[in-house]
């Protein structure tokens, strides 16, 4: 559906330029391949305990926000940070001359932090090989926020949009409206035709979706074809019936992306419901919409292949037992990470999540939707 990171890149945001790719070579792959079982940072995933997904959630983000923000200990981009399998912060490094001067330091860093008992192992880094403790660069392409926030808003006349696509009709060229009023519109008129079933959080999120992939822009372009404001690859927006001309239109990007999830709200939800369907019903619907999300960055067969696959569901099982002890963030991470290295599931899988979670509560800490009824789940 969009832009995938290959096992050459270091996990960044998916913040796709008009006339860029998907971003530089880092220092340590993302690792959407599949490793041998037995590789040493595998062999660290596949020995934690499920147990240890209490409280990922929020240190992922704490993380995450020091990249997507260029602050905290990556206040100065020339920097890599190192995490444990919890996401809780151990060490920052200033960055060395070159690449394998920086894995150098990183593999020293990743020993010194063995020896003095802060890591329970190490594992050595390479080009093509991910070390632990994880590591992540703090230089990486990402999203002004507060561009994008402002462009998303329509604070400017030339961020403002008016047009029509299928039927639909919003705003005029004497009157132009946001892209958020434009999602509001989209949904509004698609929930009155009662062509969507989804979690009353998802548009909210949808916006903070729309902020990470293209930071708003209209002709964000990635290096895999993916297009617009919501990056759509080609054959996304032929599913949706929408021809070349209009790849770029954002009402049918908007009216797409919500088509597309609800898609894969009917494809996961049997399988979700059998697994999680006990759940608190607010944790329930914050834990489908977090997979939601999961699913527009990796495809919905393979989150339904980590709540149903005999393999990959394991984790899943003992987070339904046992959920009263975690956040749904938590069930949703753990889902991933104790099946990283297997079916192209990657550190980049984790991010894109966080990503979007600290987006969504960037836009709705602003004055025109703090107080919104768009933003009440913040």
């Amino acid at each position: 559906m969009k832009c995938k990171l290959n096992s050459l890149r270091q996990a960044a945001l998916i913040f796709i330029l008009a006339a860029g790719s998907c971003g530089p070579i880092h220092a340590e792959p993302t690792d959407d391949s599949n490793p041998p079982e037995d590789e040493g940072w595998t062999r660290v995933v596949r020995s934690s305990p499920y147990w240890t997904s209490q409280g990922v959630y929020s240190n992922i983000l704490t993380v995450r926000q020091w990249v997507l923000k260029s602050s905290g200990y990556c206040s100065d981009v020339n920097r890599h940070i190192l995490f444990d399998l919890r996401g809780r912060f151990l060490a920052w490094m200033s960055d060395g001359n070159d690449r394998t001067d920086t894995q150098i330091r990183l593999n020293d860093i990743r020993r010194s932090l063995h020896d003095d008992g802060r890591a329970e192992t190490w594992v050595a880094g390479g080009s093509d090989i991910t070390g632990y403790p994880f590591a992540l660069a703090c230089d990486q392409p990402h999203v002004d926020l507060n561009e994008a926030i402002a462009r998303y808003l329509g604070t400017l006349p030339a961020d403002r949009i008016w047009g029509a696509w299928d039927d639909l009709a919003f705003a005029s060229s004497g009157q132009p409206g946001s892209l958020h009023e434009a999602l509001l519109y989209v949904y509004g008129k698609r929930m009155e035709q009662q062509r969507l079933q989804l979690p009353t959080e998802l548009p909210v999120y949808l916006a903070g979706q729309l902020l990470i992939e293209s930071g708003g822009q209209a002709r964000a372009h990635s290096g895999a074809n993916a297009r617009g404001i919501l990056q759509l690859s080609p054959s996304a927006l032929s599913d949706c019936q929408i021809k070349p001309r209009n790849y770029w239109h954002r009402l049918a990007q908007i009216d797409c992306a919500l088509k597309l999830m609800n898609q894969n709200a009917r494809n996961l939800g049997p399988a979700f419901e059998e697994r999680f369907g006990h759940l608190p019903e607010d944790k329930r619907n914050r834990l489908f919409t977090l997979l939601l999300i999961q699913a527009y960055h990796g495809g919905a067969g393979r989150v339904e292949s980590l709540i149903s696959d005999d393999l990959l569901s394991r984790p899943a099982r003992y987070f339904a037992e046992h959920q009263e002890r975690f956040t749904a963030g938590d069930i949703a991470f753990g889902m991933v990470f104790h099946n990283l290295g297997r079916d192209r599931l990657g550190l980049a899988s984790l991010y894109y999540v966080a990503d979007v979670e600290l987006a969504t509560r960037a836009l709705c800490r602003t004055n025109t939707l703090n107080a919104s009824e768009f933003c009440k789940w913040n």
